[in-house]
């Protein structure tokens, strides 16, 4: 598609912005989550997000965005209580929380799916596409709510970036100069919700924790510095998101979603491969030029 047609077409323009945005958001708040070792996190709460999208709609009887937005904002937030409590209370390691918040919130996701598939009006619900995303049905009012949860998600982080710094980096110091390491973590949890529910509809709670993993772990292959790093995971992001949009514009039957996380694809294992810092191949250089000849 031309200039022309990224100008004048309607349904193009929605994608774009709306997966810029996911890939801005994304980007700048899984910049945290990876150094704090917890780039899964993301994965269960998108899963976790699945029944709240079911029960809004069973309940309430509308597929308005912000309707099912809310109930995915609500059982996602109270998977990553349940998350935090296991980890506290009991002698189950991260992953293991992680991978029973996952499996049962998600598993009864599906089997609300199901039941709201029954009802009548359900072919008009449009409640699968938050399964792989479906970008191509953004509208300008879903954009619009997808600009303002990304503003608010951009202001609270800026607003708590030294705090989140210190979570990140050292918590043990953070909490020894009185910073509640678990109202943190509270925190960046619902900010990292907050973007999950920007890129549902666009990538949907199967592959969203691509979009908060991958932009990360490229930019982390460049630079030692935060500022730098959040940076360039965003500008990732937003690349990725843009040119997977783009390639599943200019070609037939291609999901957006799929496209978007295949382009970011390449960007992290170009970054792996390439970055000057800490990159495969110029290591393996530095390294066979520092070796010491061997004589003849």
């Amino acid at each position: 598609m031309d200039l022309l047609g990224l100008l004048t077409d309607y349904t193009l323009r929605n994608v774009l912005l709306g997966a810029a945005l996911l890939g801005v958001v994304s980007g700048v708040l899984g910049t945290f989550a990876v150094l704090r070792g917890q780039g899964l996190l993301g994965d269960a709460l998108a899963h976790a997000a699945l029944p709240g999208i079911c029960l809004a709609f069973l309940l309430t009887g509308s597929k308005a965005m912000p309707v099912l937005l809310l109930g995915a904002g609500v059982a996602a937030w109270l998977g990553a209580l349940l998350l935090l409590w296991i980890v506290r209370q009991t002698r189950l390691a991260q992953d293991a929380a992680l991978g029973i918040v996952l499996a049962v919130f998600f598993e009864f996701g599906l089997t609300l799916l199901t039941v709201a598939n029954r009802r009548p009006d359900a072919t008009q619900a449009g409640l699968d596409r938050y399964l792989f995303g479906q970008a191509a049905t953004l509208v300008g009012e879903n954009v619009i709510v997808m600009a303002v949860l990304a503003a608010i998600a951009l202001l609270a982080t800026a607003a708590v970036y030294k705090e989140l710094k210190l979570l990140a980096f050292d918590p043990d110091f953070g909490s020894s100069l009185g910073f509640g390491v678990g109202p943190l973590s509270v925190a960046l949890t619902t900010l990292i919700t907050v973007a999950i529910l920007i890129g549902l509809q666009t990538v949907g709670v199967v592959l969203m924790a691509a979009m908060l993993i991958g932009p990360a772990a490229a930019a982390r292959q460049w630079t030692n510095r935060l500022s730098t790093m959040i940076a360039l995971s965003a500008a990732f992001g937003a690349a990725a998101g843009v040119v997977g949009a783009l390639i599943s514009a200019s070609a037939s039957r291609i999901p957006t979603g799929p496209m978007i996380v295949l382009a970011l694809t390449v960007i992290v294992v170009g970054s792996i491969l390439f970055a000057p810092a800490r990159g495969v191949l110029p290591e393996w250089w530095r390294t066979r030029r520092a070796a010491p000849e061997t004589p003849a």
